[in-house]
C-alpha cells in the first residue's frame, strides 16, 4: 500500500510520463459543445477512455446520446467494442450519458503497466477523435 502522498505522487508521475511519451494536443474538452467531452481515466484496477455527455438538460443530453448511438456501428469501427449507458451516475450523484472503453488488469500504481495504459489511451482516444471529427457536423446538429 501507498500513503496518500505517495499515491498522489505516483499519479502525478503517471500523467507526466504519459504527456512526455505521447506529446499531443487532444480534443478532450475542446469539442465546441458545452458539457460534451472526451476523458482519460486510470486507477488501481483499470484504464478508461470515455465520451461524457454531461448536459444538465436531459432533453439535450439524450439528443446528443441518440446522435452518437445512431452511429453505433461506425463508432465500433473506430474504437472496437465499447460500453454505453444513457443514465450513468457519477460518484457525485450527477447523471450523465457515457460511452466508454476500458482495459482491466492495469494500474496507475504499477509502473510495469504504464506503457500498456499509454498505448491503450492513444489508440482509443485517437479512434474517438477520428470518429468525432468525421461526424462532428452531424453530431452538433441537435
Amino acid at each position: 500500500m501507498f500513503t496518500k502522498q505517495e499515491a498522489q505522487q505516483l499519479k502525478k508521475e503517471f500523467w507526466t510520463a504519459f504527456g512526455k511519451s505521447f506529446p499531443r494536443k487532444w480534443i478532450l474538452y475542446d469539442t465546441k459543445v458545452k458539457d460534451f467531452s472526451f476523458k482519460f481515466f486510470a486507477d488501481h484496477k483499470k484504464a478508461e477512455v470515455s465520451l461524457d455527455i454531461e448536459m444538465n438538460d436531459e432533453l439535450f443530453r439524450n439528443a446528443y446520446y441518440e446522435k452518437i448511438w445512431s452511429l453505433e456501428n461506425i463508432l465500433q469501427d473506430y474504437i472496437g467494442e465499447f460500453f454505453k449507458e444513457e443514465f450513468y451516475t457519477l460518484e457525485n450523484g450527477k447523471i450523465i450519458a457515457r460511452i466508454w472503453v476500458e482495459k482491466h488488469d492495469v494500474s496507475v500504481f504499477n509502473k510495469n503497466t504504464w506503457q500498456e495504459i499509454f498505448e491503450f489511451f492513444v489508440a482509443k482516444m485517437d479512434g474517438f477523435e477520428q470518429f468525432y471529427l468525421e461526424y462532428e457536423d452531424f453530431i452538433k446538429d441537435v
